[in-house]
C-alpha cells in the first residue's frame, strides 16, 4: 500500500530567514522525506527549492518542527 504524502503548509505563516545574501521563506514541510520547500529570494530573482530539514537554522526548526 502506498504511503499518504503528508505535508505541513507554512505559506501563510511568513517564516523568513537570511542565508548569506539571500532571503529564504519556508513554504512547506514534507513529513515523509523531511524535506522543506523554500522560496529563495536573491536581488530580484525568486526560485523555489527543496532543502533538508536539518539544514534549517535552529530558531526556524523550532517554528517548523512537526508535532
Amino acid at each position: 500500500m502506498a504511503r499518504k504524502k503528508q505535508t505541513l503548509d507554512f505559506l501563510n505563516n511568513n517564516i523568513f530567514f537570511k542565508n548569506k545574501e539571500q532571503t529564504v521563506k519556508v513554504l512547506s514541510l514534507n513529513l515523509n522525506s523531511m524535506d522543506v520547500e523554500v522560496l529563495v529570494i536573491e536581488d530580484e530573482k525568486k526560485k523555489v527549492k527543496k532543502m533538508p530539514f536539518a539544514h534549517l537554522p535552529k530558531e526556524i526548526k523550532k517554528l517548523v518542527r512537526p508535532l
